[in-house]
């Protein structure tokens, strides 16, 4: 028998007690898995297909070639695939930095459209900053809706299931990477990542500590109707669009004018589309038609969208219509009504009805019923759409949740995402139930996830983590316009029900001159007239 060094004589407590500390030494310094060994990980119904080690430098991700080469610093990439049904093969790939340079964090990111691929520059730019981090295709390649069609399941996948497995299992491979679980767990995703966002918040609260839902298109089924029934408002019975983007930037230019000033900022954004009672027949031509003018259809054709679609049987609001000063602003089609309501040669994304509702690829939208094939979509296809108002679980976890939208969304309408917002308050308990563990944020002249003439870049990842971390709730979250690379511009968002208002003094293009302040006090201020915006810029000359 081999003796101890220390003797016979030493106390069985001292032995306790040294293995009591080689225990905590072991789980101070953990040792991680080298990156090529995680390809030989076993996780159920997941296969690592790759773990390669990538220099910093250039990367340039895989595809067709519309990826451009990333500057990204060393990491181990691992790439995935889950199975949880017989037809499902959900590609993800999870990037981890070296552990020395880890912030302990893990942060998901979220998709658009109906696209599957991984979001590869989300994913190197959270990279960039310290995380690990990880994204799917969702289960399919590309954003032709077909890839549903006669495969349920498929459809199951990119609806929410492939988020969640994508979750759980990159969490075990950073654990195993880097010898211990994240910390913290993010989500962060804009138009499809924000209705990703909300579904990971309803269907798997434990899966992320906090969540930024951006202009969340969280409502697929009647969004979809929604598209459909704008289509039909804005075309002849040709398919012609009635409505050009000149004539979109003429009623955005003119709604403008008519509404910008009533928060008492003159500064070329409507606060508040809400309070605008902007009137179409205002532009009505008087004489031969221009671009700057309207004529009956095209007056009916917007007044059709801003109402939004209701149940031709009922009455009832189905979908609410797009705000006022979405139409078309700069000189993109993409920021306004063209990209998804006048310039698709069909309704947008109307093979959600032809092929994963009715299965039927020559299904003829034109006999559509907004009462009855509506309420079918619903009943039949109700799992795509992120609309549980109940968030008892997630907030019972200590889950945060962020939340914001553009006034001028022209994509996800932003009475919509409101909409959702104020029936959580009412399920929740109230306003200040609510804003313990949510807050929603709405951002005035922003289009879909960015752009348009207002305050459009602001940092919602820190502020999240000031929540989940430390505790602190966001009271305001500034926002800054820029031109040409240079701030002009800088704005408080306040969250809901709260708006900025400005204190009446000092230039309206700085924000420590707003304070958020509630509805009822959000008018024109009364210690001075409307001010006409001076950028900043110009005032630094």
């Amino acid at each position: 028998m081999t003796r101890h060094r220390f003797g016979s004589s030493v106390p069985a407590a001292m032995f306790f007690v040294l293995f009591l500390f080689a225990g905590l030494a072991a789980s101070a310094a953990p040792a991680g898995t080298p990156c090529e060994k995680l390809k030989d990980l076993t996780i159920p119904n997941v296969t690592i297909t790759a773990a390669t080690s990538v220099a910093a430098g250039q990367f340039t991700p895989p595809g067709p070639g519309s990826e451009r080469p990333m500057q990204v610093p060393a990491f181990c990439r691992v790439e995935g695939e889950a199975n949880p049904t017989s037809d499902s093969s959900i590609k993800f790939e999870v990037w981890i930095p070296p552990s020395d340079s880890w912030n302990g964090k893990f942060e998901g990111v979220g998709n658009g459209g109906y696209q599957g691929n991984i979001s590869y520059p989300a994913m190197a730019t959270v990279l960039r900053l310290g995380y690990a981090t990880a994204s799917t295709d969702t289960g399919h390649t590309g954003d032709d809706l077909r890839f549903g069609e006669n495969h349920p399941e498929k459809v199951v996948d990119w609806a929410y299931r492939a988020i969640h497995v994508t979750a759980e299992a990159s969490k075990l491979i950073v654990r195993d990477s880097e010898g211990r679980f994240p910390d913290h767990s993010y989500f962060d995703g804009c138009s499809t990542g924000g209705h990703q966002a909300l579904s990971e918040a309803q269907r798997f609260p434990d899966d992320y500590d906090g969540i930024i839902a951006g202009d969340p298109a969280y409502d697929r089924i009647r969004q979809t109707a929604a598209y459909l029934w704008s289509w039909i408002a804005t075309h002849d019975d040709n398919g012609v669009s009635l409505l050009t983007n000149a004539k979109m930037k003429f009623v955005t230019k003119s709604a403008v004018a008519a509404c910008d000033a009533i928060d008492g900022v003159k500064d070329g954004v409507i606060g508040d589309p809400r309070r605008c009672h902007f009137d179409p027949s205002s532009l009505a031509c008087k004489g031969a038609e221009t671009d700057t003018c309207l004529t009956t259809a095209q007056v009916n054709a917007l007044k059709k969208v801003y109402r939004g679609l209701h149940n031709p049987r009922t009455g009832e609001e189905i979908f609410p219509g797009w705000s006022v000063g979405s139409e078309g602003f700069g000189d993109s089609p993409a920021m306004g009504w063209g990209a998804y309501i006048l310039n698709p040669k069909e309704p947008m994304r109307i093979d959600v009805y032809r092929l994963f509702l009715f299965n039927d690829p020559n299904w003829d939208w034109h006999t559509v019923d907004f009462d009855r094939d509506v309420a079918y979509a619903d009943q039949k296809l109700g799992f795509m759409s992120a609309v549980n108002y109940d968030l008892t679980g997630f907030k019972a976890r200590g889950g945060k949740l962020v939340m914001y939208t553009g006034w001028a969304d022209p994509v996800a309408a932003p009475l919509d995402v409101l909409k959702y917002y104020e029936n959580v308050m009412k399920k929740m308990g109230g306003v200040e139930k609510t804003q313990e563990f949510y807050r929603f944020f709405m951002v005035p002249g922003m289009g879909h996830c960015g752009g348009g003439p207002g305050p459009n870049a602001f940092d919602m990842q820190t502020v999240l983590e000031s929540w989940v971390e430390h505790g602190k709730a966001p009271e305001k979250v500034i926002a800054s316009h820029s031109t040409n690379g240079q701030t002009d511009r800088t704005r408080p968002l306040c969250p809901y029900p709260q708006a900025a208002k400005w204190s009446g003094t000092g230039s309206t293009d700085v924000a420590a001159n707003f304070t958020c302040v509630n509805p009822g006090s959000a008018s024109v201020p009364t210690s001075g007239s409307v001010q006409t915006s001076q950028p900043i810029l110009a005032q630094k000359k």
